[in-house]
C-alpha cells in the first residue's frame, strides 16, 4: 500500500471548488496552488474575491475565481458549463460550500433547519451533478464534498448541522456506487476539529429560550466557543491529505481528517454497532419465516 506521505504528487488538474474565501476551502485552494494545480474557487459575494487574489501571487494564472450562491441550482449549472469552456475539463470538484448551525431541536427554528439543508445537502449535491455529465462522457474525475465526523456520529446541540451531513455522506455514499463503472472517484471528506471560522463567523446560532437545557447547552456553548482557533487539525495538512488521495487505484468513499475523527467515529460506530447486536433478537423476530431471502 501507497504511504500517502511519500506518495508522488498527481499530474496538475483543474480544480474547482465551492467556498474559498475562508476555512478549508481557502487551505484546499492554497496547499493545491502551490503544488502546481489550477482551482477554480467560488466566492458568496463579490468582495470575497479580495481575499482569494491574495493567493494568486506567483500562479501565473491559475486562481480563477467565480461569484456563486450555492443554493441557486441555474447558477450552479451555468457556472460549471462555463468554467468547462473557458478554463479546461474538471479533473476534481469539492463542494466545500457550508456552515454550521447550533442549537438544539426544541429551540431551532424549522426555517433554520430548511436553510442548512439548502446550502449543507442540496448546494453540495447540485454543485457535484453539474460536473457529473462531463465526467461520465469523459470517464474521468473525482467528485468530493466536505462532510464532518458529524456526518458519522452525533452530539447534542448540532443536530441540524449533524442532520445535513448524514444526508450528504448518504448522497455520497450511494453516488460513489452508481459512477464507479465510470472511471469517477467519489469522496466525502469528513473532517474532525479543524482551525477554521467554523465554531466562528460560520455557524449560526439558535436562540436559547428554553431553562430545562441550560444544564445540557450553556458548557457546550460555552467550551465550543473558547475552543474556536485552537482546534487540534490543521486546514493545510487536511488538504495535503487530499492531494494524496488523488490518482490512487481506490480512493477512499470515506476519509476522516484528524486524530480526534478517526477516535470520536470509531466510538461512537462502535457504541451503534453493540447496539445492534443487543438488540438482534428482536430484529429477527419480525420476519415472516417463510419469506423471501435477499442476497
Amino acid at each position: 500500500m501507497t504511504n500517502p506521505t511519500t506518495a508522488a504528487r498527481p499530474a496538475p488538474k483543474i480544480f474547482f471548488i465551492t467556498g474559498v474565501s475562508s476555512g478549508f476551502g481557502r487551505a484546499f485552494a492554497q496547499v493545491f496552488l502551490a503544488a502546481g494545480h489550477t482551482v477554480v474557487g467560488t466566492v458568496r459575494k463579490p468582495d470575497d474575491d479580495e481575499q482569494f487574489e491574495e493567493l494568486a501571487d506567483g500562479t501565473s494564472g491559475r486562481a480563477l475565481t467565480r461569484v456563486l450562491d450555492v443554493t441557486d441550482d441555474d447558477a450552479v449549472l451555468a457556472t460549471v458549463a462555463d468554467v468547462e469552456e473557458s478554463v479546461g475539463p474538471i479533473d476534481v470538484v469539492i463542494a466545500n460550500a457550508g456552515y454550521g448551525h447550533e442549537g438544539v431541536v426544541e429551540e431551532s427554528p424549522m426555517s433554520e433547519l430548511r436553510a442548512q439543508f439548502d446550502v449543507n445537502v442540496y448546494g453540495a449535491v447540485a454543485t457535484l451533478k453539474a460536473a457529473l455529465p462531463y465526467m461520465r462522457r469523459r470517464r474521468h474525475g473525482h467528485l468530493m464534498a466536505v462532510t464532518s465526523m458529524g456526518g458519522l456520529i452525533t452530539v447534542p446541540g448540532l443536530a441540524y448541522y449533524q442532520g445535513s451531513k448524514f444526508a450528504l455522506e448518504g448522497i455520497l455514499d450511494t453516488l460513489a456506487k452508481e459512477v464507479r463503472s465510470f472511471g469517477i472517484a467519489v469522496t466525502a471528506i469528513a473532517p474532525g476539529s479543524f482551525r477554521t471560522d467554523w465554531a466562528g463567523r460560520s455557524m449560526v446560532r439558535a436562540d436559547r429560550s428554553i431553562t430545562d437545557y441550560d444544564t445540557l447547552m450553556e458548557p457546550v456553548r460555552r467550551n465550543r466557543l473558547a475552543a474556536s482557533g485552537n482546534q487540534l487539525g490543521n486546514p493545510a495538512k487536511a488538504a495535503e491529505a487530499v492531494l494524496s488521495i488523488l490518482d490512487t487505484p481506490a480512493p477512499p468513499v470515506h476519509l476522516l481528517l484528524g486524530s480526534d475523527a478517526l477516535r470520536l467515529v470509531t466510538a461512537g460506530r462502535g457504541a451503534v454497532d453493540a447496539e445492534i447486536e443487543q438488540w438482534s433478537q428482536l430484529t429477527r423476530s419480525t420476519d415472516f419465516p417463510e419469506g423471501a431471502q435477499i442476497a
